[in-house]
């Protein structure tokens, strides 16, 4: 019985294992030393990019993301919301294992970086926008896991291309960029684009449409932007939202302004007829209006009154003449009321 441990060697063991073993050379009523706290680190996966550059990648890819969004809406003419998911750093192998097979991995020439981007398309959310350009729904039936034929690839391009061009206005505070699509794989596992344990900086965006849901990646590895570190952590590519504008900003919105379109519309007279009239009318049919002649016609410029002419005709067309500005106080006649005109004048 020569092995039993005593209440003191219990305790004493106790202690030891919670990590406050006292040293030979510590008083007894000295108190026990804190633990150091320890943070781990993978030398297989080293941060190579720092916190400030992360911040300024994530902040610079949301606003390209709802730039996307809004271009992608406009080109599927149907809402779709493109939302940056995260922006994180991993091994290129990772990245590869981690996407479905088959998939639309699209290899990008990046002039003047170095190396190529790589841009992924999940096929769940691919093939529904396919079905949106050649005219149909978004909702259906989930696709055949295959990959994307040759029509199927050339209707992706403009998606592809969208995208790229939405990708030059994001980064051009702080790099001009020269995106081309170099070549588009089904396959991910088979593309080596960079050693399996290089360091790459993975945006994600996820993409909804009605109520289909698909991830868009862009790998960015890590030696292609190591060379221009230092212009995404100056901040200086947020800088531009408080410039003033400038004499050539300004011509040339004011040119792109003088060449839009606009609709006028000249109100000739208005009046109000029963229903059991406005059924009853044939063609010849005349309806009255209490407008006099020389009471001047009400010019409307996108469906609000602007001026007022009167009416005329030159070289066998129909025509306005404008008499005065429409004052701000004037009861504006506007075409789309619940009343009946008589036919409207147009004129360019």
């Amino acid at each position: 019985m020569g092995d039993v441990l005593s209440q003191a060697e219990v305790e004493s063991l106790l202690t030891s294992a919670d990590g406050d073993v006292p040293s030979d050379d510590a008083a007894p009523d000295s108190p026990a030393r804190p633990r150091e706290k320890i943070t781990v680190y993978d030398f297989k996966r080293p941060e190579r990019v720092g916190k400030e550059q992360m911040r300024a990648l994530q902040t610079m890819h949301e606003g390209f993301g709802r730039n996307f969004g809004a271009s992608l809406s406009a080109l599927l003419r149907t809402m779709v919301e493109v939302k940056l998911t995260s922006v994180d750093q991993l091994t290129y192998s990772e990245f590869v294992f981690s996407l479905e097979n088959p998939t639309c991995f699209n290899l990008i020439n990046a002039k003047p970086l170095e190396g190529q981007l790589i841009l992924d398309i999940n096929l769940s959310i691919l093939f529904p926008i396919i079905d949106r350009l050649l005219g149909g729904s978004t909702t259906g039936v989930a696709p055949a896991r295959r990959p994307l034929t040759e029509i199927e690839l050339r209707l992706v391009s403009r998606i592809t291309d969208l995208f790229l061009d939405e990708m030059k206005h994001g980064w051009e505070n702080v790099l001009s960029l020269d995106l081309e699509i170099d070549r588009v794989e089904s396959n991910p596992q088979l593309v080596q684009v960079i050693p399996a344990n290089e360091v790459i900086v993975l945006v994600s965006f996820e993409l909804t449409i009605g109520e289909t849901r698909g991830m868009v990646n862009l790998c960015i590895p890590f030696n292609s932007i190591e060379r221009i570190s230092n212009k995404l952590t100056s901040n200086s590519w947020v800088s531009y939202s408080k410039k003033p504008p400038t004499h050539e900003s300004i011509q040339q919105l004011s040119n792109r302004i003088a060449e839009a379109p606009v609709e006028i519309v000249v109100e000739l007279a208005e009046t109000t007829i029963s229903t059991a009239d406005l059924i009853s009318l044939r063609v010849g049919d005349i309806i009255a209006s209490e407008k006099d002649v020389q009471q001047p016609l009400i010019v409307s410029i996108e469906g609000r009154g602007k001026f007022q002419a009167k009416p005329g005709q030159i070289k066998g067309r129909k025509a306005i003449e404008i008499i005065s500005p429409l004052e701000e106080n004037h009861l504006q006649l506007t075409p789309g009321t619940d009343k009946t005109s008589q036919p409207q004048a147009e004129s360019a």
